[in-house]
């Protein structure tokens, strides 16, 4: 996951930093991890130590006996240290694709390229000029009576309307290694309706403009071997769903970590007020 400017990491997420001074914004990948169920994390979870352990039986049988605790520390371990190489990757990628759009240089990365060339063969296919169809690149859009801001990928023209018509599309990039090119998840449609009932975008020096004003949303899977756009709802039923969610999340946030236990009055060290 890219780090952008204003954002800053949290015991309870990531929040951005607001420069006209006002309130904290919760980050809109936030919102998603702390108040979107995701059913499908714990059987990938299982999966992986599943996988470690068919991989090395015997390995697995011996430092069952010899060394059970660290052993068990390691397996538990495995799936979030996949999910940190996983969001390293997707980080590289965005910058890489980030590097393609604005025409700026790029440190060789190997295990980047593949999806580099994905990327590229889609702006070919659509035959994007950047100078004419790129809106905006990376870009923090915040909406501060809502309370959240985010940084969307890309906002470009596509020849998608009636006769060929150019509309305006919200493009966010998603990476994976193994997950085939057609695969959505159901919090995507929340993250784009996000972004696109944004009000405010920040430009680099932190001066405001109206945030742009998508027709279409989409997704734009990148895989090693292929790609796909896949476009994704994101009117005003899925931004109503969103707020939900930001009122879960936000609700969750504000709990507090412990409650008091409860005695009888009776009870040695029971501050419950006794009966007059």
């Amino acid at each position: 996951m890219t780090a952008p400017k204003n954002s800053f990491a949290t015991e309870r997420g990531r929040y951005y930093r607001d420069p006209a001074g006002g309130p904290d914004l919760i980050s809109v990948t936030n919102v998603l991890s702390t108040a979107v169920h995701k059913p499908a994390l714990v059987p990938w979870g299982a999966g992986l130590v599943a996988d470690a352990v068919i991989a090395n039986p015997i390995e697995i049988a011996r430092r069952a006996r010899s060394e059970p605790t660290k052993l068990r520390r390691e397996l538990v371990a495995l799936p979030n240290a996949n999910r940190e190489r996983a969001s390293n990757l997707g980080t590289r990628v965005h910058h890489r694709a980030h590097a393609i759009v604005i025409g700026a240089p790029f440190p060789a990365d190997p295990e980047v390229e593949p999806y580099a060339v994905q990327l590229a063969k889609f702006f070919r296919l659509w035959r994007i000029d950047f100078e004419r169809d790129v809106e905006a690149v990376e870009t923090t859009v915040l909406h501060r009576r809502y309370g959240y801001a985010g940084t969307g990928d890309l906002w470009v023209w596509l020849p998608t309307g009636l006769y060929g018509r150019r509309q305006l599309w919200l493009v966010d990039y998603k990476t994976s290694q193994k997950k085939p090119a057609t695969t959505v998840y159901a919090e995507q449609p929340y993250q784009l309706a996000a972004y696109r009932h944004a009000e405010v975008a920040l430009l680099p020096d932190d001066t405001e403009m109206p945030a742009p004003r998508p027709r279409r949303t989409a997704v734009l899977n990148l895989r090693p071997r292929s790609h796909r756009l896949i476009e994704l709802p994101s009117g005003r039923p899925v931004f109503r769903a969103f707020l939900g969610a930001l009122r879960s999340s936000r609700h969750l946030h504000d709990s507090p970590a412990e409650f008091p236990s409860i005695l009888p009055p009776w009870a040695p060290g029971s501050t419950t007020r006794k009966a007059a």
